[in-house]
């Protein structure tokens, strides 16, 4: 079958520049989702006031906590539609899709659920001040009403990752991010809506950018199109994209709750300390996901190849993206941390704001490629078919270490520096065990191309 000019054949020929060609969009993708979050943080930063910027960003390692298991099937999703990719099975593909379109579905409208009836108390349990408490707990309301659209654009764009296609999902990022910029300042400049204004905002643009996927899946000519009437769940795909999704979701969410916990002790600093934070933890997401791009890249390339049975291509895949998701987390860490205060201002001109957010750019955002090394490596595993151990390796390295290090070593010296360190060294051990893991699960598969492996992970 012919690729398409949005298509990428990931089995064959020079890498390097196919594996740019793929994350380069994806990188800008990331980076308008990201500007759906900075643009709320910053509109009310600027136009509504410390508190409310505090809230929005307090919010944030809560909302992960909670959507992050269903996120997580997203990727068993890429995973199992590339390997079927790889080995041409049409029918594998069909199925994979339609049943990855209704979860999403079904897994939005849950969301809408546990997120209204959570947030307060969870916000609550997590320290947040009086101050900013009923404005966060507003804002994450509104922003779980937009589930079904977040499940579907995450599902939807997994499936065409898997293809090679990271540039329509780009396309429509910008017409959604467009929609929620202008939308945040009509609401909250002209109507004075505050957190309400800025999240009601958020759940308009990523119900188009969901619009725009879904068009796209129903008027595909490809193996994905997608027919609504076909759209059931079957029970080997669900189970396949469970074995690998689901326990990378279970360790996003257990991350975020590692996350919860620094982020309740960055509350005990008070709202000028949790404001910086959180606009120094903005700036560093796109630093993150221009990273997690190659992440993404990794794992879609190495699953075709696997199911390809082009196994003398993976290690080449991996060592290459260790090099580039380095390069560029050194490029744009150091730079971000080197323009810090100019950009901090963007979020907030508050002298003490703009302090605090530089120490944490310097402890977090400096030694950031760690972070993508680390992440390159789990999908590497993930890719290979391993679920359970790049999970375990990560929650006992960058989890276990980050809440030993928040009862033990800041427990000893309650500074903020101390809190941020817990990053950049669980970063560094966990990565280091990844690619020893790396090395023994390699093993396993053949050198020789076109030879069936006796084992696909699972573990």
């Amino acid at each position: 079958m012919a690729k398409r000019n949005y298509e990428i054949d990931m089995c064959n020929g020079p890498l390097l520049g196919k594996i740019l060609r793929f994350a380069l969009p994806l990188m800008l993708s990331g980076i308008l989702q990201l500007l759906f979050n900075a643009a709320d943080i910053i509109v009310v930063g600027q136009f509504t006031g410390k508190e409310a910027l505090a809230a929005v960003g307090s919010t944030g390692s809560l909302i992960n906590l909670i959507v992050n298991v269903f996120v997580g099937l997203s990727i068993g999703t890429n995973v199992l539609v590339a390997q079927y990719i790889g080995a041409q099975d049409v029918k594998n593909v069909s199925d994979t899709v339609h049943t990855s379109i209704l979860v999403s579905l079904i897994a939005g409208t849950v969301l809408i659920f546990i997120g209204i009836f959570l947030a307060e108390p969870m916000l609550t349990l997590m320290g947040t001040p009086d101050d900013v408490l009923d404005q966060a707990t507003l804002y994450m309301r509104i922003y779980f009403i937009g589930m079904p659209a977040n499940m579907l654009y995450n599902f939807g764009a997994a499936i065409l990752r898997a293809f090679g296609d990271t540039q329509r999902p780009l396309f429509f990022l910008f017409i959604a991010g467009v929609v929620n910029v202008v939308f945040n300042l009509i609401f909250v400049i002209i109507f004075h809506m505050g957190v309400a204004g800025v999240a009601i905002a958020t759940v308009m643009s990523q119900t188009i950018s969901a619009v725009l996927v879904l068009l796209c899946l129903l008027r595909a000519d490809g193996m994905y199109k997608v027919y609504w009437k076909q759209l059931k769940i079957h029970k080997d795909k669900l189970l396949g994209m469970a074995r690998i999704g689901l326990p990378a979701g279970l360790q996003g969410a257990i991350f975020s709750i590692s996350n919860v916990l620094i982020q309740s002790s960055i509350n005990s600093f008070g709202s000028v300390v949790m404001a910086g934070s959180t606009a120094a933890s903005n700036i560093e997401g796109f630093v993150y996901t221009s990273m997690n791009a190659i992440y993404q890249a990794n794992l879609s390339f190495t699953s075709q190849n696997v199911g390809a049975q082009k196994y003398s291509r993976i290690n080449h895949i991996t060592f290459l993206c260790i090099g580039v998701v380095t390069a560029v987390g050194v490029v744009m860490g150091v730079g971000a941390t080197l323009l810090g205060t100019p950009l901090l201002h963007i979020y907030n001109s508050d002298p003490q704001v703009v302090a605090y957010g530089l120490e944490r750019m310097r402890m977090v955002c400096m030694p950031y490629f760690l972070c993508g090394i680390m992440d390159v490596m789990v999908g590497s595993m993930r890719g290979l078919g391993y679920s359970i151990l790049p999970m375990v390796v990560s929650l006992a390295g960058a989890c276990g270490i980050r809440i030993l290090w928040i009862f033990t070593v800041f427990a000893a010296d309650r500074t903020i520096d101390v809190l941020f360190l817990s990053y950049p060294v669980s970063w560094a051990i966990t990565a280091v065990v990844h690619i020893l893991c790396f090395a023994v699960a390699r093993r396993k598969f053949p050198k020789t191309d076109g030879v069936p492996a006796a084992s696909q992970g699972g573990a």
